[in-house]
């Protein structure tokens, strides 16, 4: 079995600010992606030589187009998730499920699913390629929050 770290994902409020202080421990953004219907942008942060083997996902939500209030980040919901690449992301999600652990966003995609830490840590799980599709996965319901 192959697993490879890929990133931590934060949240921030001020992006600017956050790779600025990054960049002071030595890190430097290697790439950037806007989602304008999504709403949010994604920018990774690796040092030197190591982008693509372990980075700083730092996710800036937008604020809402409607006016209201952007979302607050409390009780640790700045921290995302930890994320993973597995060679296969069905059998990875069945072996967890064999040892009791909810699958809480299956990979119904064949790409991405999501678990948790005994601890209540989230990990995000990307299959390395494409896989279809398949049952039990493809119509499994979403299980509490990831």
């Amino acid at each position: 079995m192959a697993t490879k770290y890929l990133h931590t994902m934060i949240r921030v409020t001020d992006p600017d600010a956050t790779v600025a202080f990054f960049k002071l421990i030595g890190l430097e953004e290697v790439r950037r992606f806007d989602s304008e219907a999504g709403r949010f942008t994604l920018i990774f942060l690796a040092a030197p030589g190591q982008d693509g083997v372990a980075e700083v996902e730092l996710t800036y939500n937008w604020p809402p187009a409607d006016g209201s209030p952007a979302e607050n980040y409390s009780g640790g919901r700045n921290f995302g998730h930890l994320a993973y690449r597995v060679d296969d992301i069905y059998a990875t999600c069945q072996r967890l499920m064999d040892a009791g652990v909810t699958i809480n966003r299956p990979p119904r995609d064949g790409h991405m699913a999501f678990v948790r830490t005994p601890d209540g840590i989230s990990i995000e799980l990307l299959q390395v390629g494409h896989m279809e599709p398949a049952e039990p996965w493809a119509s499994m319901p979403n299980v509490g929050s990831w």
